[in-house]
């Protein structure tokens, strides 16, 4: 067997399931992957390759006597260092909590663990999932596989490092301005964020209650939806749940978009804030892709991106200074300095201004979800730009907020960051697509349509 970095979870689970591949067999070559590079990426904090041959010894016993649990039975996966793991330490990548060991497992790793799969590790994030790359923490950043000299998306950083180098074929991350999305993105795989509540948030350390969300990240459509199966659901003890129906996320995968009416939201990258021209057009020919396989497409306007950006910012930074007021006041040395001045310019907004940013985050909700009367699913830009030098700090501050990621934090919305190409200079492009709530089945049907006409999954980095 060869090449186990790069299966699929839909391959690896036919293969696992007819015993053609030992789920140790399988763990011992991605902890060798990972322990070959992984000191050049950094997408682990913690490797635990003792937990992951337990479950995978434990896997192959369960499925050798006939107890098949789905597709992720065997199979490994890593979870985002805010999501707590029963017995590890869930630093959040930050001095302040390096000791802070899980008492229980977070809902996403409970399921998990039930679906069988196999637990690799905890991976990078940005310090309490927010800042950017840090060289002033106990840990290095994560690096881009596809030149570690470049910028791998936030904060879900590890994540999206994780999957797109063959270390592992799934990670669950988190999002409450884009960070599932940006490393998706910046890494060329698959990231949804889903609709808000879809995912339990109850064991992952919060930045902003009103904006959080749990999702996977994969390189396939397929896997990615696969995943989001297993860990969405309701939760009775996490107040932002919803109680709606769930699952079946991949029974339409192969339906095709002819059809189906596609609002392309424009004046996103290109009149409120310019897109780099790689980028447009990477995004404008997956449009056409849409169109050429029958999709009716049109353009679509909303509020600019600057007001949704503003509302998220407000709400954002007044809620993660409410969490972090007391480590501000008496360890504010610990954070790292892009962090602490993050999260002190939450010190300065005015209730006013709060209560103000949600009553415009509720009529750009309703006229977002407004726009789902006469359209099925909407189509923009993720990131503006390619992945800049992860050491550039001038180039870091200019791109990071030339996004359209936190528009649907705002509104709730379920997004899906997929690959659309690569730059001259090979690095991933990606765009969105948009839909109105629990609507994730019908963006993975569009999505798997678009991945399997154009490919760009095939494609992965050549790790040195």
């Amino acid at each position: 067997m060869t090449d186990l970095e790069y299966l699929t979870i839909s391959e690896a689970a036919e293969l696992l399931r007819r015993r053609k591949l030992s789920p140790v067999e399988y763990a011992q070559a991605l902890i060798a992957r990972i322990e070959r590079y992984d000191s050049k990426f950094n997408a682990f904090l913690r490797l635990t390759p003792e937990i992951a041959l337990e479950d995978a010894k434990r896997a192959e016993t369960e499925i050798a006597r006939g107890d098949w649990r789905g597709p992720l039975h065997g199979v490994p996966y890593g979870l985002k260092d805010i999501i707590d793991y029963a017995g590890l330490p869930t630093t959040a990548h930050s001095k302040i909590l390096q000791d802070n060991v899980a008492r229980a497992d977070a809902v996403v790793a409970q399921k998990l663990r039930a679906a069988g799969g196999v637990f690799m590790g905890k991976l990078a994030t940005h310090e309490f999932a927010t800042g950017g790359p840090c060289f002033d923490l106990p840990w290095p950043p994560a690096r881009n596989p596809w030149n570690r000299e470049h910028f791998c998306g936030g904060s879900s950083s590890g994540s999206g490092v994780a999957t797109a180098a063959g270390f592992l074929p799934a990670a669950i991350g988190s999002d409450t301005g884009g960070s599932i999305r940006n490393p998706a993105t910046m890494c060329g795989v698959v990231g949804m964020k889903g609709t808000y509540g879809l995912v339990s948030r109850r064991g992952v350390f919060p930045l902003a209650y009103s904006l959080d969300h749990v999702g996977p990240l994969t390189r396939t459509v397929r896997d990615n939806a696969l995943m989001l199966g297993l860990i969405a659901g309701y939760d009775e003890l996490d107040p932002s749940s919803v109680n709606t129906a769930i699952g079946g996320y991949t029974a339409d995968l192969d339906r095709g978009v002819r059809g189906l009416r596609v609002g392309v939201i424009r004046h996103f990258y290109t009149r409120d804030m310019e897109g780099d021209p790689e980028m447009v057009a990477a995004i404008e020919a997956a449009v056409k892709v849409l169109g050429d396989l029958g999709a009716n497409v049109r353009e679509i306007e909303t509020a600019p991106l600057g007001v949704y950006a503003a509302c998220n910012r407000t709400l954002l930074t007044t809620e993660a200074y409410a969490i972090h007021e007391k480590w501000l006041r008496e360890r504010p040395q610990d954070y790292a300095s892009v962090t602490r001045e993050r999260f002190l310019s939450g010190a300065f907004v005015r209730a006013a201004d709060y209560i103000n940013a949600a009553r415009v985050r509720a009529r750009l909700t309703r006229e977002f979800h407004a726009l789902f009367s006469d359209i099925d699913v909407v189509i923009t830009a993720s990131a503006l730009d390619p992945a800049c030098r992860i050491d550039d700090t001038e180039a870091l501050d200019r791109t990071y907020g030339r996004q359209a990621r936190a528009p649907f934090n705002v509104t709730g919305s379920p997004a899906l960051a997929i690959p659309v190409g690569f730059s001259r200079s090979g690095l991933p492009l990606g765009m969105q697509i948009v839909g109105k709530p629990c609507s994730e089945a019908l963006l993975y049907r569009v999505a798997n349509a678009y991945e399997r006409e154009t490919q760009w999954v095939e494609k992965h980095p050549t790790l040195t």
